[in-house]
């Protein structure tokens, strides 16, 4: 059973486009996606409707869900006091744009998604099991991988929201992360995805054309389009 999981594409229908091709080629089983799938990106509806279409299954994010619900807010907040005009940011300007050209049938769709996907011995979450804002970074102690995602069962646990893909072997455990399908952050600015064959566990890069996302992000009227390019092509986060 060969499985994909695309994570984190936020709006980027250019790079979910070439990704799609990508996996033709691969030609896995199973294609799933580990949420953040709209906001932060110029097409949300697009990025929403071709994972639909495809039949993708997944887990909702942290950013999928507030663009309905913003009980979060406060916490993060508070939890996070150096990224407050970001979340500002998030909150007030990219949710509710990417929220107005949703539909209800789209936000609907999102409120339905799952914390957790399991199939084959394998876990897919978006963040933390129990929280989808904070997850390890890559360079996680080995222990710190294992209490965070030990408990999930099975022989893999698979993640996204850090936007930097990894795969790390823990004896009897595998802990990996798919990466970005629309934004990275490793300094890579190829997208990525993850490819399960077995026991095993790949992470696979994919190029797209990044002039022309971001003809597409001015194309659509994207809030803070030129910072979004920069972020895209240094494959690292800043803050607008």
């Amino acid at each position: 059973m060969r499985v994909a999981v695309v994570s984190d594409v936020h709006g980027n229908l250019v790079a979910l486009q070439a990704i799609s091709l990508e996996l033709k080629r691969a030609s896995p089983d199973l294609i799933v996606h580990g949420g953040d799938l709209a906001a932060i990106g110029p097409r949300p509806a697009e990025v929403l409707d071709f994972i639909r279409d495809a039949g993708w299954a997944g887990v909702i994010g942290n950013t999928d869900e507030m663009l309905f619900d913003t009980s979060a807010r406060a916490e993060q907040e508070a939890g996070a006091p150096k990224l407050k005009p970001w979340l500002k940011i998030l909150f007030d300007v990219l949710a509710p744009w990417a929220f107005e050209r949703l539909s209800l049938d789209h936000v609907t769709w999102l409120r339905a998604l799952p914390t957790h996907w399991q199939s084959h011995r394998m876990t897919l979450v978006h963040a933390a099991p129990d929280d989808l804002w904070r997850a390890p970074m890559p360079d996680a102690r080995d222990a710190e991988l294992r209490q965070v995602y030990g408990s999930l069962g099975g022989d893999l646990a698979v993640y996204g929201h850090i936007h930097r893909p990894y795969v790390r072997h823990l004896g009897d455990l595998i802990v990996a992360n798919s990466g970005s399908g629309g934004l990275p952050y490793d300094g890579d600015p190829r997208v990525s995805y993850l490819l399960i064959d077995g026991s095993s566990a790949e992470v696979r890069r994919v190029e797209y054309d990044l002039e022309k996302a971001a003809r597409d992000a001015v194309a659509a009227g994207f809030p803070f389009a030129d910072w979004l390019a920069e972020v895209q092509h240094q494959a690292r986060f800043r803050m607008p």
